[in-house]
């Protein structure tokens, strides 16, 4: 059924709702991921990030371990500042760091021996996991990569006047 032409122009159209423009993705490395020091210092943090959410997010009654890091990915972009591509990076040095945290040997951060050492966690109760991820951040906070800029190298010191060896 049409409008009734006596209806204003304007208001014969049903309203729009206004869309909001998604945020912007965040930027990726500057080159070689490895090679960059500002990127590094991002995964790091997203790492971080995600250790608190994983530490979070097992107080829910259906929430896994492996669930909760294997959705890292798929929310890289929102909640831990990076590229999805790279989400995977941080879920495994996550992954990794919590199997460590645990004092077994993690080797690779994508090696079979955190799959079998996350696997071993997930037996545990809850309130030892969170134990374990929150040893896993505190340890990983710890070795944060340095942002200090590196000294210049001193300049070799000069002989004084006069003086021979």
């Amino acid at each position: 059924m049409a409008p009734p032409r006596w209806l204003p122009p304007h208001r014969r159209q049903p309203p729009t709702t206004p869309s909001v423009p998604a945020p912007p993705s965040p930027p990726g490395p500057n080159g070689f991921w490895i090679t960059d020091p500002d990127f590094r210092d991002r995964l790091h943090h997203a790492t971080l990030t995600l250790l608190d959410i994983v530490e979070d997010c097992l107080n829910d009654d259906d929430a896994s371990l492996t669930g909760v890091l294997g959705g890292a990915r798929d929310h890289a972009e929102y909640m831990l500042g990076i590229p999805s591509s790279y989400g995977v990076l941080a879920e495994a040095e996550a992954a990794a760091q919590i199997v460590q945290a645990a004092g077994l040997d993690a080797g690779s951060p994508f090696g079979l021996a955190v799959a079998q050492g996350l696997t071993g966690i997930e037996q545990l109760p809850v309130q030892q996991q969170q134990q374990l991820v929150r040893a896993a951040a505190r340890r990983y906070a710890i070795t944060a990569p340095s942002r200090s800029p590196a000294a210049p190298a001193a300049a070799p010191r000069r002989q004084a006047p006069g003086r021979s060896r």
